[in-house]
């Protein structure tokens, strides 16, 4: 049997009501560090609940940036997310998971208290 390999896919997505501070440049910082908390506990049980949850590994927010433009009521999450892949396994379905995200976050409008730009999310791309 071959062993699986951890692979790795970018999910980014902007929230529109958590306005974007310099606390949220600093990775040190305890509102970087509670944010990225509360982010990647949502984005783990998002993903759990998809078609790749049983090869899920989780998720980890890797950075807070300006809204589009310079937006600073805006706050862009970038986060890479781990799950292990068969070799014999198909590539990572990038489409499919955006709809399952979609879906899962009322078409890209909620995720937990956070509302999100329903244009901005992109999986792997």
């Amino acid at each position: 049997s071959t062993a699986a390999a951890l692979e790795h896919f970018t999910v980014n997505f902007t929230i529109t009501n958590l306005p974007y501070t310099s606390d949220l440049e600093n990775p040190d910082s305890a509102k970087f560090r509670a944010t990225r908390r509360v982010m990647n506990t949502l984005l783990d049980r998002l993903l759990k609940q998809s078609s790749i949850g049983p090869a899920f590994q989780g998720c980890a927010t890797t950075d807070f940036r300006y809204g589009p433009g310079s937006h600073r009521d805006e706050t862009r999450v970038d986060a890479v997310c781990t799950y292990s892949k068969e070799a014999s396994a198909a590539p990572l379905d990038r489409v499919g998971l955006y709809h399952e995200v979609s879906n899962k976050t009322r078409g890209i409008t909620q995720l937990g208290p956070y509302s999100l730009d329903k244009d901005s999310l992109y999986v792997n791309g």
